[in-house]
């Protein structure tokens, strides 16, 4: 199993920037994919962010393209989320994800979570 633990999130305003970690641990060598998730009040989970743990490729929604980056760092087995010109619809819960099933991308091919880490954007 792998565990995740998520870090960085906050209150800032709109326009403002946060940096967002999810360090991993565990059977980490049998990541394929990792995410970002988010949850606001009332609303489904969605994928925002998600990057290949072992190639350069990533995918972003598109709520999101532009402002967001995901990174990772396969020295320190951790995740980066840099979410730029934040706006008040980003405030969520954001989890980190890990997808161990090597196929394609798909929410539902998540299969590790963290707790999650609360991200509010004033307004």
């Amino acid at each position: 199993q792998v565990q995740l633990v998520e870090s960085g999130g906050g209150l800032v305003q709109a326009g403002g920037s946060l940096r967002l970690s999810c360090a991993a641990s565990g059977r980490t060598f049998s990541i394929y994919r990792m995410g970002w998730f988010r949850q606001a009040p009332g609303k489904e989970r969605e994928l925002v962010a998600a990057i290949r743990w072992s190639a350069d490729s990533t995918w972003y929604a598109d709520s999101v393209k532009g402002r967001f980056t995901i990174s990772r760092d396969n020295a320190k087995n951790t995740m980066y989320l840099q979410m730029n010109s934040l706006k008040p619809e980003d405030t969520a819960v954001y989890y980190c994800a890990a997808d161990t099933k090597l196929l394609r991308l798909s929410p539902g091919n998540f299969d590790s979570w963290g707790q999650g880490t609360q991200v509010t954007v004033s307004s």
